[in-house]
This record gives C-alpha cells, structure tokens and sequence, in this order.
C-alpha cells in the first residue's frame, strides 16, 4: 500500500473514532431527556426543577471548564484530554443510574459536564490537523452523523431500557461503552502535528497564543462571531425544542418514555442522518467553496422549518406533530458540520480548539441552560397551583418555537465580511 493509502486510512479512522466520540457524548447527554419524566416523577420536582437538575447542572460546568480545557488542547496532547474526559464522563453516566437524590444526581450531572467539556474541542481541532481545508466542511459533516447516532442511542436504545428495567438501568447501559471507546483512543490513536495540513506552512505558525488574546482576537471577528451566534440560536431553537419534546409528547398523547423514544429515535437515526451525509455531499459542490453560499443556504434552511416546528406544538394531532418533526429533525443536523468547517477556516491553527469551544460555550448556555429553564419557568408560572401539565409545557415551547428567525439572521449577517476574516486567518496576519 502506498503512503497515500495509509494516510487516507488513518484519516478515515480518526474520523470514524472521533465521531464515535461525539456520538457518545450526545447519548449520554440526551439520554436525561428520554427519561426526564420518570425522573420528575419520581424526585418530586416541578418542571423548573428538573430543568435545573438535568440541563444546567450539567451545562454550568460544562462551558465554565470548556475553555481552559481547550487551551489546554491547543498545548498538550489532545488524544490523552479525549480519552481522559470520555473515560470521565463515561464512568459518571453509569454512577447517575445509581443516584437516589436531587443533590447526588446534580453532583452526578456537573461531574458529566466537566468530563464532556474535554471532547469535541480537541476532537475538531485534531481533524483540522488530520485534514486538509478543502477536505474540513465535508468531514465534519460526517463527524456531525455521531450526533445522530448519538441521539437515537440516547433516545430509542435508552426509552426502550427504561420501559423494559426502569430509567436507572438506561444511564448504566449508555456509560459502559464509553469506558471501552477510551482505551481504543489511546491505544491506537497519535497525535498530529498542529498546523501540518494548512495551506500556510505550519513552522511560519505562532506556536502558542494566550488565552486571553485568543479569546480577544475572536471577539473582534464580527463575521466569526455572527457565525458562532448563528449557531448557538439555532441550538437554543432546535434542540432547546427537542430537550422538551420527549417530555411533552409523554404529557400530551399519553406515550411512556419508551414509546416517545421510539418515535423521536429514528428521526435522528434515518432523517438526521441523511441530512448530514447529504450535507457532507453538498459541501463538496464547487460553488460551496464560496463560505457566503454555505451561510445563507444555513440561513435559509432554517428560517423555513421554523414554522413547522411551531405546529409541532400548536395541534392536538400526533400525526401531524410527527410529520413536523420529521421536517425538523433533520434541520438540527444540516447547520452542524457546515459551521464547525467554516469556523477551523476562518480562525489560526493555534486557536482552533479554543474557537471551538467559545462557540459550544454559547451554544450549550443557550440549549441546556437558557432553554430548559425558560420552559420549565413558563411551564410552571402557566400552570400555576394545579402543577405543570400538558398544556403549561405546550404554552412554553410555543414560545421558544420562533426563536429559529433569529437564528438565521445571524447566519446571514455573517455572509458580510466572512471572505476577509478567512484571508487573515490563511494569511497569518491576526494582529493579535
């Protein structure tokens, strides 16, 4: 076999692992929402409550420990940070199955965030290493297939444990396989050189920045930072929509945690998945080589399954709920790949992991704090004395359902300056 052919094996092989581990950090995330019911009941909590038990508590520490993580990923081995963080996060999946209280699930849940802020970090910014630029959209679109595989497992795989055993058993059977995943990562994986397969010589390269510059250098990136909100509004649409969906569906049809997962788990599985491996296509397309293209193709896409997710909510028909989320679903999936490839292109190689993980910091306030609160906090306001039911929670998400149109003007708003920021960043010319 050629040199050639080795390289592209061990490409496609990095790839293959490193969305493995986004497809577990997605599962052992999402699993909480399959069985977010269940645990409601069973702890006695009102919505707000479980919101702040199952998303902020995770989410606080999971973007306050992200960024020095990810400065840690821009000067140490990253293939140590991710074994380590998903052994972590692994190991406290299983230990949630065995919580008996509020207070020892949220301790359960904070140590899963600590554990996951050390994943998709250094995992993007080993594939920008391992990739050449041409090649980052499009495979980032197929790391983005673990979020799919990720979320069926957390949705399907875990509703069905929880009928079957109880909701307990659903986090132990999640965990187990990511502890085996971490031992194959340091293994058999190496680390890359930073900076080998951009355009610009690595060796002419800043070898270190400090956080702080970083961090100040991106904030003044008004495209960047469109791009980054863009994505982050999306996250508080969409999926701050799906994290209640589960729920919601329980509520409303009547379904158990297991039959909701059956109807969401093969939206993410089949739609999700086609979506982000049409995508992966798409961006091989000449004319997506253009970042303004990909920008409002985002902007458009989402604008329009806006209102469909609405009557997800709106009618008292299940068919009709389904078939809107069919249309949604996969929308959560498109915009994934396409932002993480813009963004290793418009920022330095010595910043990647931290541009990486200042966009999931905004991201994950906003889908796992702002979103699960804000529904929960309405939910319970609306219904009042009598406790949070289904008409509280259809209320609530009707509310959060229009936030997609802002989500996309920002997708827009980045189409102004984006080829400039992308010359500075190939360039070298950062004025740190």
């Amino acid at each position: 076999m050629t040199g050639r052919g080795r390289a592209m094996i061990r490409q496609w092989y990095v790839l293959a692992l490193l969305s493995l581990v986004y497809a577990m950090n997605i599962a052992d995330r999402y699993v909480i929402t399959t069985v977010m019911e269940s645990i409601r009941l069973d702890l006695h909590l009102t919505d707000s409550g479980v919101a702040l038990l199952t998303g902020v508590a995770l989410a606080l520490f999971y973007v306050t420990i992200g960024i020095p993580v990810s400065a840690l990923a821009d000067r140490y081995s990253r293939r140590n940070i991710i074994a380590g963080a998903l052994l972590a996060w692994s190991v406290l999946t299983v230990l949630t199955g065995f919580t008996i209280s509020f207070s020892q699930m949220l301790l359960a849940r904070i140590g899963v965030g600590i554990g996951e802020s050390g994943g998709t970090p250094p995992s993007t910014s080993m594939l920008a290493d391992t990739l050449r630029p041409a090649q980052r959209p499009a495979a980032l679109t197929v790391f983005a297939l673990g979020s799919c595989l990720g979320a069926w497992i957390g949705a399907d795989v875990a509703g069905r444990v929880a009928d079957l055993y109880g909701w307990r058993h659903a986090f132990v059977v999640l965990g187990i396989p990511g502890v085996v995943l971490a031992a194959l990562i340091f293994l058999t994986m190496r680390e890359p050189p930073r900076g080998a397969m951009d355009e610009r010589p690595a060796a002419t390269a800043t070898p270190h920045v400090p956080l702080w510059r970083a961090l100040g250098w991106l904030l003044r990136q008004r495209a960047t930072m469109h791009l980054m909100m863009g994505g982050a509004v999306t996250a508080l649409w969409g999926w701050g929509l799906m994290w209640w969906t589960p729920t919601y569906l329980q509520r409303a049809y009547g379904l158990s945690a297991g039959q909701a997962g059956a109807i969401l788990g093969p939206m993410h599985l089949i739609a999700g998945s086609l979506a982000t491996v049409a995508t992966a296509v798409l961006m091989t397309r000449p004319a997506m080589a253009d970042p303004r293209r990909v920008l409002m193709l985002m902007a458009a896409v989402v604008a329009v399954i806006t209102v469909p997710s609405f009557f997800i909510y709106w009618t008292h028909d299940l068919a009709v709920a389904k078939a809107c989320l069919w249309l949604l679903v996969p929308a959560l999936y498109f915009y994934i790949g396409p932002s993480f490839g813009l963004l290793q292109n418009v920022v330095p190689a010595q910043m990647r992991s931290t541009a990486c993980a200042l966009t999931l910091l905004l991201a994950n306030i906003a889908n796992l704090v702002i979103a699960p609160q804000f529904v929960g906090l309405v939910s319970d306001h609306i219904a009042g004395t009598h406790g949070a039911d289904a008409a509280s929670l259809r209320f609530a998400l009707l509310l959060l359902a229009p936030t997609g149109l802002w989500a996309a003007w920002h997708f827009h708003a980045a189409t102004r300056g984006i080829l400039a920021e992308e010359a500075r960043a190939v360039s070298g010319e950062m004025a740190i």
